[in-house]
């Protein structure tokens, strides 16, 4: 099988294009219905916060004609006990949010059921806003019986609340999909500590229920993990830290594909976010499938890839979903402007300003930085237009440029420009830069079928807009001398 990212709703995707029990392992890590917006974090190439706060999704349901037609989808085809189990949630919750979370789990649990293999599991990611009806969703799609852990992720850091106890868990539900599921402990056996190895040299009596062992002889590998775990989580500061909300540690997914997955196996995340999962599972030689509904997840991941394992997108896995030609374009605009503006942007390696859906962009929609000197940086301001557009566009541009004192701009058009702009564009002249001792076309008009094809905007040395992920080689240095 070839490594897959997909871009769209899971939903869609699972049933269109993932096979009946093709995948050994899936973790999933979905919206938590927290009533909170989560933003994607850039900064800008000095280190300072950027004003590109783009809010990634806004985790809040509301039942909508959508959520009723995905519910009558479960009362018609969905097993008695899930069927039952909906109903009483429905007659307890009535229509609210907290049930229209629950629908939409649902019904993609469902479909996770169905590709998930005879042997393989399913790690559910949730902290305890909603782990207690997910429990008993679970039980409901993959049967009590099959019910194996509730992990607890402990961890220390952040705020406290006046009135509660601090809250520093979250909730890991792993279920299999039978009673003969691949498990293996020896992988992820964690190494005694110095007290325990002290204490272990005596070797004493040791009671397992009803047997008394005269001696006790420790494993060689270490302990048997608990079902609690305590790891950090990623700090600001941390070189694993990306930027995008939610990202898990690394070291949490190496344990749970260690345990529940051979090399060579099948490992899919349908909320896969940043791709932590997909990262750590090509390091640890599996197959991966990756979906996520923002472009702006996919376009991280295939630049975290890129990064890390030096992998290209169409020659080392495929992505679905984007568009691959003008058609599939178009059809992206006339579906969501800011998901297209999104991968247009992507096009050309610039990173988004500010969050359109919140306010005034500015005449703005992103930013390409470059090295302009030794000790100084300039700027590209981007504009995308998926409509109709005109000479007045490439006017606005140019004063934009203008008002933020940058040193080109790049007018991307989804509609093939007029005579009058390019000429327009051509009166703007050039910027000489003199690191490169090159002068650049200060205004450049480009399509999107020219971006398709290859072309790329005239700039100096570009700097990447996101945060660059450690290599391979690093990160097995890392864990080398932590051995």
């Amino acid at each position: 099988m070839e490594n897959q990212l997909y871009y769209g709703d899971n939903l869609r995707v699972l049933r269109e294009y993932i096979k009946d029990e093709s995948v050994d392992l899936i973790y999933l890590d979905p919206p938590f219905n927290s009533k909170a917006d989560y933003n994607v974090l850039f900064r800008e190439p000095t280190g300072e916060p950027s004003q590109a706060q783009i809010v990634a999704f806004e985790d809040t349901w509301h039942w909508t004609e959508e959520t009723e037609r995905a519910y009558q989808k479960i009362m018609e085809t969905a097993p008695p006990q899930v069927v039952n189990m909906m109903k009483a949630f429905r007659e307890f919750l009535e229509r609210n949010d907290m049930l229209a979370y629950l629908t939409m789990m649902c019904i993609r649990l469902l479909e996770l059921k169905r590709v998930l293999k005879p042997t393989g599991s399913i790690y559910l990611h949730c902290n305890p806003t909603a782990s207690h009806y997910l429990k008993v969703l679970m039980d409901a799609v993959f049967d009590h019986k099959n019910f194996r852990n509730e992990i607890v992720w402990c961890y220390r850091g952040g705020g406290v609340p006046k009135k509660d106890f601090a809250r520093k868990h979250d909730i890991i539900l792993r279920y299999t999909k039978s009673n003969n599921y691949y498990f293996n402990v020896d992988a992820v056996r964690i190494p005694y500590s110095e007290e325990s190895q002290q204490r272990l040299r005596y070797k004493a009596r040791a009671f397992r229920e009803k047997r008394v062992y005269e001696s006790y002889e420790p494993n060689p590998l270490g302990k048997h993990p608990e079902d609690w775990w305590v790891m950090q989580p990623i700090m600001p500061s941390d070189k694993e830290r990306l930027g995008y909300p939610t990202q898990k540690p690394e070291a949490l997914l190496e344990r749970i594909i260690l345990a529940s997955s051979r090399e060579g196996d099948v490992v899919l995340d349908p909320f896969c976010g940043c791709g932590t999962t997909i990262a750590v599972a090509h390091r640890l030689n599996r197959k991966w499938i990756g979906i996520d509904i923002t472009h702006l997840a996919i376009n991280l991941i295939k630049w975290r890839l890129k990064t890390t394992f030096n992998l290209s997108a169409g020659k080392d896995y495929k992505v679905i979903g984007e568009p691959v030609d003008l058609s599939g374009a178009r059809e992206l605009a006339s579906q969501d402007r800011f998901q297209f503006q999104w991968w247009a942007l992507s096009l050309v390696d610039a990173r988004p300003y500010a969050d359109k859906k919140r306010g005034a962009d500015k005449g703005i929609d992103g930013v390409v930085y470059f090295y302009a000197d030794k000790d100084k940086l300039g700027k590209a301001i981007v504009q995308v237009k998926s409509g109709k557009v005109s000479v007045k566009d490439v006017r606005e541009l140019l004063s934009v440029v203008e008002r933020e004192k940058a040193q080109m701009g790049i007018f991307i058009t989804l509609e093939k420009p007029t005579k009058q702009m390019l000429e327009e564009a051509s009166k703007a002249g050039f910027y000489s830069c003199n690191i490169t001792g090159r002068q650049f076309p200060k205004l450049q008009v480009i399509t999107i079928e020219e971006l398709l094809s290859g072309k790329r905007p005239d700039v100096p040395y570009q700097i990447s807009p996101y945060k660059q992920a450690p290599r391979e080689d690093i990160i097995s240095t890392r864990q080398n001398s932590l051995l």
